[in-house]
């Protein structure tokens, strides 16, 4: 019996084509089969039936169709999760080829939070005249958002503070340096030449913080606290810019990674306050999915990006 199921899953398999696995991916991730037959140039009624093709090798529906689009069911889910990964280091196969053929090419999809875009940009800066036909996807996005776009595989890495590898046991975290939160104002505001402040001395003051549902924001809210404190009235965005030009053009106080102040020429007009937010002391990091073969792009990335961090002032 067990010799029989063998064979009939091996004559399944042998029956779902890349393509098709392609192509439920696509009706998965835009809910339309017309949006679909848009996006992958064919005709709806040949999506259709790839798609009843493939639910009628594995005899179970893969897509529930209502009158809001379609959407997985949890065999969809299934195969989806399984297909991604497949297709995935497929991909990653051909980059390969192509790179043991020309190391100068290469794709890199690179996540980051915005406070960490000076090190990817450096490190870009630095790759783009070795490797001109190199191409770089960057996209921006809170740390948790991140995590869950290394796992559907729509990042190649990410570039981000941590809380530390047993938080997160799939991911693979490979340290570039150690990083405080700092409270930080802008240069001419009066507390920046004071030698020493308590957390609590500056409860009365304008703040601009990321919303405490947020990586950096949980992180904050707990060091507030940890010394008897609630967190104080606050402008909330999740924009460092934003956050950057209230510290920079008036009294405003935030708390942002201290990494930022390595990197003087992008924020010139932010200093850090004498607080001490010791426990808020975290790796900054590459991450990278866990029993994954790495893009030789991502591994010319990490070196560099190592390079970079042990030129930064106390990096590395």
């Amino acid at each position: 019996m067990p010799d029989q199921q063998a064979g009939a899953d091996q004559r399944i398999a042998r029956r779902l084509r890349l393509r098709d696995l392609h192509m439920l991916r696509v009706v998965a991730e835009l809910g339309s089969m017309a949006q679909a037959a848009e996006r992958l140039a064919m005709s709806q009624p040949a999506i259709s039936k790839a798609i009843a093709g493939m639910e009628r090798s594995l005899g179970a529906p893969l897509l529930d169709r209502g009158p809001r689009g379609v959407e997985p069911t949890a065999y969809g889910r299934v195969l989806l999760a399984r297909g991604t990964a497949m297709l995935d280091e497929l991909r990653l196969g051909i980059e390969e080829i192509r790179f043991l053929a020309d190391p100068a090419t290469g794709r890199l999809r690179i996540g980051t939070t915005e406070p960490m875009t000076a090190i990817v940009s450096a490190v870009i800066l630095r790759l783009s005249p070795r490797y001109p036909r190199m191409t770089f996807e960057v996209e921006m996005a809170d740390t948790g958002l991140l995590f869950q776009r290394l796992r559907d595989r729509s990042l190649d890495l990410a570039v981000s503070r941590t809380a530390g590898a047993a938080a997160e046991p799939d991911l693979l975290v490979d340290p570039l340096f150690d990083d405080p939160l700092v409270v930080m104002a802008g240069r001419r505001n009066p507390l920046a030449r004071r030698r020493r402040i308590l957390l609590a001395e500056l409860m009365a003051e304008p703040w601009v913080l990321p919303p405490p549902d947020s990586f950096l924001g949980g992180m904050i809210a707990a060091a507030f606290r940890l010394r008897g404190l609630d967190p104080p009235r606050a402008v909330t965005t999740r924009s460092v810019r934003l956050a950057v030009n209230l510290l920079g053009n008036g009294c405003f106080l935030s708390v942002l990674p201290s990494a930022m102040l390595r990197f003087r020429a992008q924020y010139p007009a932010l200093a850090a306050l004498p607080v001490e937010l010791a426990e808020t002391r975290r790796p900054i990091a590459l991450i990278t999915l866990g029993n994954r073969s790495p893009a030789p792009a991502a591994r010319l990335f990490t070196e560099c990006a190592h390079a970079v961090a042990r030129l930064l002032p106390g990096g590395g």
